[in-house]
């Protein structure tokens, strides 16, 4: 099974640019990088030059000899067996991250050899970067790849219903013909989440059991990463951290505590570990924002902030809950305090908008689920996991700020009513959609 990805249209656009830069594909582990790329070098190529800096160590020599293009094209090719040509060939360096002077390298390509098509990914380039590893600032162009998001995995599951709210423009009662099987199938992606090689388990083969093996494999891939990436003071702590993240989220109060990842924890101990997994593209670090204004970056409290993962299948996982729980009513949207709803609203919003969401809170009266920046304005995000709206800080929020538009993510109807927006679960792939045609 092959599933379309949102982002391929982007990999063409990079294609065709007069003058393109090398390309560099971020994202975390098993998002399907390795196979975007190879997808989209055998439909758009001639050819694919496919090399793993993790793999084939000793292709490291090729960079650290010369700096000469040519000289390294000419090793290459002869590794790949073929002659690499422009315009024919995609080339592919995966894990560069692994190979500093290939990275260093990628800038004499741009300048010397534009005609090249040079495509980089990394699970952990984002790590790579923070540590101070020669980059070729300007030189090339950067891609985000995300889990599969509820659209992309819809698309799939149900080609009819993901068309149906695709021709959705205006704000109108969506039928209950419809609104139901579009529970059931974000039900089905909470248990697979949007990591490919899970999704394809319980697209094409229905098979729970399968699913819930692949993302054990996915997360002990991550281990292996700690222990093999990681000095070996910090392996532990960042354990500690990891396996903290979905009690951190079940709290009444779900801002990190350092505490409650082992006791006696103090953040200037663990806060470099926990740096290394927000690099590492496995969780995202929302901070409280002391004021909803512009830019939101301006108000953040520091000491203040929320964790979460890239993707609601692996917090589930992470967190042990069976997917039995898809036949128990909508157990599965309010366990741990609807901390899985929060995950699957953040992960969605994030690859939407250019600004990562904060949150706010007044004292122990009030608190925003997300802050999103949006244009010149601050919508105030609240996230139901139920039909139960009921709640006074959004009424708190909206009192003391006055903002130009609320949002509220529920299993209600999509509705707007006097500055509210609500917006069913299923539809928060469109909210970028939904907002531009709003007159804020």
């Amino acid at each position: 099974m092959e599933i379309k990805r949102n982002v391929e249209s982007l990999l063409f656009s990079w294609k065709n640019k007069p003058k393109r830069k090398p390309l560099v594909m971020q994202g975390a582990r098993q998002v399907g990088k390795t196979w975007l790329l190879k997808h989209f070098g055998n439909n758009n190529f001639e050819n694919v030059a496919y090399f793993n800096f993790d793999r084939q160590a000793e292709l490291k020599q090729f960079f650290e000899n010369t700096k000469n293009p040519k000289r390294i094209l000419q090793n290459l090719a002869l590794v790949h067996g073929k002659a690499i040509l422009p315009k024919k060939t995609l080339i592919i360096f995966d894990e560069i991250q692994e190979c500093n002077e290939a990275l260093n390298s990628l800038k004499y390509f741009y300048e010397d050899f534009p005609e090249y098509a040079i495509t980089c990914a990394g699970s952990l380039l984002g790590v790579a970067m923070s540590r101070g590893s020669s980059f070729p600032v300007g030189k090339v162009d950067f891609l985000q790849v995300y889990p599969l998001t509820f659209s992309e995995f819809l698309a799939q599951a149900d080609p009819s219903l993901n068309s149906y709210l695709e021709s959705i423009v205006n704000i109108e009662t969506i039928p209950d013909i419809f609104f139901n099987p579009l529970v059931e199938k974000l039900k089905m992606y909470y248990i697979s989440g949007g990591m490919p090689e899970a999704a394809v388990a319980i697209l094409e083969n229905k098979d729970l059991e399968l699913t819930q093996q692949v993302l054990s494999n996915i997360l002990n891939a991550y281990k292996l990463d700690f222990s093999k990436h990681v000095e070996n003071k910090d392996i532990a702590k960042i354990n500690y951290i990891w396996n903290s993240l979905p009690s951190q989220l079940a709290k009444e109060n779900n801002k990190f505590m350092y505490q409650s990842v082992k006791q006696g924890a103090r953040a200037r101990d663990y806060e470099l570990a926990l740096q290394w997994l927000i690099d590492a593209g496995l969780a995202y670090k929302i901070f409280c924002s002391t004021k909803p204004a512009l830019p939101l970056s301006a108000y953040d409290n520091l000491s203040a902030f929320k964790i979460y993962l890239p993707d609601v299948g692996l917090l589930r996982r992470l967190s042990y809950l069976n997917p039995v729980a898809i036949v128990e009513g909508n157990r599965l949207f309010t366990e741990f305090k609807g901390a899985l709803t929060e995950n699957y609203i953040l992960s969605s919003l994030v690859p939407q908008f250019e600004t990562i969401p904060r949150y706010w809170k007044s004292g122990n009266k009030a608190e925003i689920d997300f802050l999103l920046q949006f244009k010149n304005d601050i919508i105030p995000i609240e996230v139901k996991s139920d039909q139960n709206v009921r709640r006074k800080s959004l009424s708190v929020f909206r009192n003391r700020y006055n903002p130009a538009l609320s949002v509220r993510y529920s299993l209600k109807n999509l509705k707007y009513d006097k500055g509210l927006l609500n917006i069913p679960l299923f539809m928060t792939d469109y909210t970028l959609k939904i907002l531009s045609n709003f007159n804020l």
